[in-house]
C-alpha cells in the first residue's frame, strides 16, 4: 500500500510512471523525493504542477545535506526557486556553506532570488547571438551548432528559462532560414575528433574514438595543473559532490590546513605482491605529476596488509620503478608504520557501535546479495572482547572477522576491517596476526597522512561511500577521493595471476620478460622513462577506462631513441665478403657518426678491412624485379666509406649455398653513383641478438568472445627469435646494460642486463667514441654482448666480451 501511494505521489509530481517505478527502488532517493513532495504540498495546500515537481526531483536527486531540504523546499514551493540555473546555483550554495546559519540575503543575490526575465530581454538576447553568427548560419542552415546560439544567450541571462530559451532560437531560426529543405534533413558527415569534455577543454588531450592520440599535446605538467583539472583546492574538500560534511568537518579542515600549510598531497599506494606494469606508469604520472604540476608532494606508500603475497623483491623492484620514471617520493611510507593507530581506531568503532565481530565464513559473505549477519546487533562489549580475543591468537583463520556497519554503493553489505592471518608480516614480524583490509586502511592511512586529492582507478568508486563513512565516523580529517580511468593496451596481459601463469608455463622467462608490458619489462627491452611518460601524457587524464594500441607507446619510443640512441652497424645473418684490391697495405679508420643528423654529437671510429661482413639478404644471384642491393653487374655502396664494391666471384660450399662473395672496389665518386647503400661490419665483435614480437596473436587475450580458449591458448609462439651469431661493430664494445643503439637499417637495440663481460683485449675508449686497436683478425671476436630488440627498429643485444677469437 505504501508503494502505491509513493506511486502516486511521484505520477503527480509530473514522473512518467516508470520513473516514478525507478525511483522506489533507490530507497535513499524515494524517501528524501517523499518528504520533498510532502513539504511541498503543506506549504502551497494544494497539488504540486509539474515545474515545480521537476524541481523537487532534481532536488531530492542532487541534495547531499539532507539538512538543508527543509530550506530550499520552501523556497521551490513559493516560486522563489523557479527555474534549474536558479536550483543550481542553489544546491551549489548550500554545498560550499556547509555551517549555520545561512545568510539568506546573500543566498538570495547568489540564487537570483526575485530576478524576473522578460520575454522581451529573452529576444533581445537570442537576436544579438544569431547576429553575431548570421554568416556562418546563412551557410551552414540547419547543420549550425544551434547549442551555441542558446549558450550566449544564456551567458547574457543567467537566470532564465532554459526552454524559453530555445523556444525564442527555433522561432528566430526559422523566420532567418525558413522551414528545412531537403539538403537540411541529410546528416552531417562525422568529423574524427577528439572527445574533448567543455570543461576540460584546456588540456586539450583526451582519446580519439578509435584509440589514436592527437598529434599536438601538453604535457603532463600543463595538463595537471590546478586549473586544468576540476579538483578543489586543499582545504575546500567540502566544495566537491558528494562529500560528506559533519558538525566536526570545518574544525578538522581547518587543523589539516594548519598542518599543511594548504599545500597540494597526494600518494602512490601500490600493493607489494607484485611488478608494476604500463597501467601503474599512469597512475605514478599521476599521482606524482599532479603534486609537482601544484608545488605538492606525494607519497610512496606501501599498503602492505596482505602479507602472505608479499615479497622483499616487490618493494625494491616498486621503488627502482618510481626513481626510473624520474619521480621521488616526499616520504616512503607503509600501511604498517600505522597498524597501531588503526587497530585503537577499530576498537573505537567498536565502542561506538559502528562494527561488530562476526563469524559468517568467507564464502557466506561473497556476492552482493548476501545475507545479514547474524551478528550484527550483538552487544557493543561482547564485540569488544571477541575482537581482543582476535588479536590475541584466539581465533582460526576466517572463524572471526571485523565488520563494518555500513552499505557501499555497489550494494555490498558491511565490508570487512580485519581479518585473522597467521603470516609473519615482513616488518613487524609476529606482532600481529590480524591484519587490516584495503577498505578499512586505505582512507584512513591517507587521513594520517592528510592527502588532499586521494587518486584512484575507476573500479573503486564503488567505495568511496565507505572512505567517507569511515573517516566521519571516527571524527577524523576525511580527503576527498578522485577517480580517474585505467590505461590498457591491446595484445598484453597486466594480471598479477596470469603474468604469473605464464612464468609457470614458460611463455615468458620472468616479470621482467621484454614480452610483457610491466615495467621491469619495458626497460629491459630498451624503452626509455621519458618515452613511457610522454605516452602518459598523450593518453591524457581521462575518466574513462583507455585501451591503446601498442604502436602509440612504440611511437613515443621512437621519438626518445631517435635523439639519444648512436647509431652503429651490425649484422645479423652474415655474409663474407673479400674485397681482392683493398686500397690500402691496413685496414683503415672510418669516422662514423653517431648522429647523422646531427654530427656535432661526435663521431665513432669503426675499421674498414679487406673482409667485411654483410647482410645475407643485401646479395641476389638472381635479383627479381626492383631489388637494388648487390647482384651481377649491380654494385652498391658501402655506407660511410666513401667506396662502391662490384661483385667479381661467388664461392660456394658443397651443399651449393653462398659461403663468400669476392669483389672490387672504386671511390664512389669514381664512377657511376650506385642504386643503394648498404651496413656493413669488419673486425667485428660477435653477439646474441633477442629479436621480439607481439607475444599474444589477438588484441584481447582475454576476452573470451575473441580467444575462446583462453590467454594461453593465444601465444605467438614466434614471439621470441634469437640470433646466437650476429656481428656487431665495435663501437658498442664497452657498452652497459641497457645502453641503447640504433643499427643502421635494422631498428633500435637495448644491452640485455644478463650480458657479461670478461677482459676486454685490445680496445679502449678514445674521445668521440670506441676505437679498437691491435686487432687484425678478420674474424669476429666472440662476446658476452646480448641485445634485445625494442621496436621494429628495438631487440635485445647481449653482450659478453671474452678473451678468445675464432679463426
Amino acid at each position: 500500500m505504501a508503494a502505491l501511494d509513493s506511486l502516486s505521489l511521484f505520477t503527480g509530481l509530473g514522473l512518467s510512471e516508470q520513473k516514478a517505478r525507478e525511483t522506489l527502488k533507490n530507497t535513499a532517493l524515494s524517501a528524501q523525493l517523499r518528504e520533498a513532495a510532502t513539504q511541498a504540498q503543506q506549504t502551497l495546500g494544494s497539488t504540486i504542477d509539474k515545474a515545480t515537481g521537476t524541481l523537487l526531483y532534481g532536488l531530492a536527486s542532487r541534495l547531499r545535506d539532507t539538512r538543508r531540504l527543509s530550506f530550499l523546499v520552501s523556497y521551490i514551493a513559493s516560486k522563489k526557486i523557479h527555474t534549474e540555473p536558479q536550483l543550481s546555483a542553489a544546491l551549489e550554495y548550500v554545498r560550499s556553506h556547509p555551517l549555520d546559519p545561512i545568510d539568506t540575503v546573500d543566498f538570495e543575490q547568489e540564487c537570483g532570488v526575485g530576478v524576473i526575465v522578460t520575454p522581451e530581454q529573452i529576444e533581445e538576447a537570442v537576436e544579438a547571438a544569431i547576429n553575431r553568427h548570421q554568416p556562418q548560419l546563412l551557410v551552414e542552415r540547419y547543420h549550425f551548432n544551434m547549442g551555441l546560439l542558446m549558450g550566449e544567450a544564456r551567458a547574457v541571462l543567467k537566470w532564465a528559462d532554459g526552454k524559453m530559451i530555445k523556444n525564442e532560437v527555433d522561432m528566430q531560426v526559422l523566420h532567418l532560414l525558413g522551414p528545412k529543405l531537403e539538403a537540411d534533413l541529410e546528416k552531417k558527415p562525422k568529423v574524427a575528433k577528439a572527445r574533448l569534455e567543455e570543461t576540460d577543454r584546456r588540456t586539450a588531450k583526451d582519446v580519439m574514438e578509435n584509440g589514436e592520440t592527437a598529434d599536438q599535446t601538453l604535457s603532463l605538467m600543463e595538463q595537471l595543473r590546478g586549473e586544468a583539472l576540476k579538483f578543489h583546492k586543499p582545504g575546500e574538500n567540502y566544495k566537491t559532490p558528494g562529500y560528506v560534511v559533519t558538525p566536526h568537518t570545518m574544525n578538522l579542515l581547518k587543523q589539516h590546513l594548519e598542518i599543511t600549510g594548504g599545500q597540494v598531497r597526494t600518494r602512490f599506494p601500490p600493493e607489494p605482491n607484485g611488478i608494476l606494469h604500463i597501467g601503474h606508469a599512469k597512475a605514478i604520472n599521476f599521482n606524482f605529476g599532479y603534486a609537482k604540476a601544484n608545488n605538492g608532494i606525494c607519497f610512496l606508500r606501501f599498503d602492505d596488509t596482505n602479507p602472505e603475497k608479499e615479497e622483499a623483491k616487490f618493494f625494491s623492484a616498486i621503488c627502482d620503478m618510481v626513481a626510473w620514471l624520474g619521480y621521488t617520493p616526499y616520504k616512503v611510507t607503509y600501511a604498517s608504520d600505522y597498524f597501531d593507530q588503526l587497530y585503537a581506531w577499530a576498537v573505537e568503532l567498536i565502542r561506538r557501535g559502528l562494527a561488530y565481530v562476526c563469524h559468517q565464513r568467507v564464502e557466506e559473505l561473497k556476492g552482493h546479495n548476501t545475507l545479514p549477519s547474524p551478528w550484527r546487533d550483538r552487544p557493543t562489549e561482547e564485540s569488544l572482547l571477541l575482537f581482543e580475543a582476535m588479536r590475541k591468537g584466539k581465533f582460526s583463520e576466517g572463524e572471526a572477522t571485523l565488520r563494518m556497519k555500513l552499505v557501499m554503493e555497489d550494494g555490498k553489505m558491511d565490508p570487512v576491517a580485519y581479518r585473522v592471518k597467521y603470516i609473519p608480516h615482513h616488518r613487524t614480524g609476529d606482532k600481529w596476526c590480524i591484519y587490516p583490509t584495503y577498505d578499512y586502511t586505505h582512507c584512513l592511512c591517507d587521513s594520517i597522512e592528510h592527502i588532499t586529492h586521494s587518486l584512484c582507478t575507476k573500479e573503486f568508486q564503488a567505495r568511496r561511500s565507505s572512505y567517507f563513512w569511515l573517516c566521519n565516523a571516527l571524527d577524523i580529517y576525511c580527503p576527498v577521493q578522485w577517480e580517474y580511468g585505467r590505461l590498457n593496451l591491446h595484445y598484453a596481459v597486466v594480471s598479477k595471476r596470469k603474468i604469473l601463469q605464464l612464468v609457470a608455463t614458460g611463455a615468458v622467462r620472468d616479470w621482467d620478460d621484454p614480452r610483457l608490458f610491466t615495467l621491469t619489462a619495458l626497460r629491459r627491452r630498451g624503452f626509455p622513462p621519458e618515452a613511457i611518460n610522454s605516452f602518459c601524457a598523450r593518453v591524457g587524464v581521462t575518466v574513462a577506462q583507455t585501451t591503446m594500441e601498442p604502436h602509440l607507446l612504440e611511437a613515443c619510443v621512437r621519438d626518445v631513441l631517435n635523439d639519444t640512441a648512436p647509431r652503429a652497424m651490425a649484422v645479423l645473418e652474415s655474409l663474407r665478403v673479400i674485397i681482392t684490391n683493398f686500397p690500402a697495405a691496413k685496414s683503415l679508420d672510418i669516422q662514423v657518426p653517431n648522429f647523422p643528423a646531427d654530427e656535432t654529437k661526435g663521431f665513432h671510429q669503426v675499421p674498414f678491412a679487406p673482409i667485411v661482413f654483410i647482410e645475407r639478404t643485401d646479395f641476389k644471384e638472381e635479383p627479381e624485379p626492383g631489388f637494388k642491393r648487390l647482384a651481377w653487374g649491380q654494385p652498391v655502396g658501402l655506407r660511410h666509406t666513401g667506396y662502391v664494391i662490384e661483385l667479381q666471384r661467388v664461392v660456394k660450399g658443397p651443399s651449393g649455398s653462398v659461403e663468400s662473395l669476392e669483389v672490387t672496389c672504386r671511390r664512389a665518386d669514381a664512377g657511376e653513383k650506385p642504386k643503394a647503400f648498404i651496413h656493413w661490419v669488419s673486425q667485428p665483435l660477435m653477439c646474441e641478438v633477442r629479436l621480439y614480437e607481439r607475444l599474444f596473436q589477438h588484441k584481447n587475450p582475454e576476452d573470451p568472445t575473441e580467444v575462446p580458449g583462453g590467454f594461453l591458448s593465444d601465444l605467438n609462439l614466434a614471439s621470441l627469435h634469437v640470433v646466437e651469431a650476429a656481428l656487431v661493430d665495435c663501437s658498442v664494445a664497452l657498452a652497459r646494460p641497457f645502453d641503447k643503439f640504433q643499427f643502421e637499417r635494422l631498428g633500435y637495440f637495448s644491452v640485455d642486463p644478463d650480458s657479461h663481460q670478461g677482459k676486454r683485449r685490445g680496445l679502449t675508449l678514445a674521445q668521440g667514441g670506441v676505437k679498437c686497436c691491435n686487432h687484425s683478425s678478420p674474424w669476429p671476436r666472440t662476446t658476452g654482448l646480448k641485445l634485445s630488440s625494442c621496436l621494429s627498429l628495438l631487440s635485445s643485444l647481449r653482450l659478453h666480451v671474452h678473451t678468445t677469437m675464432p679463426g
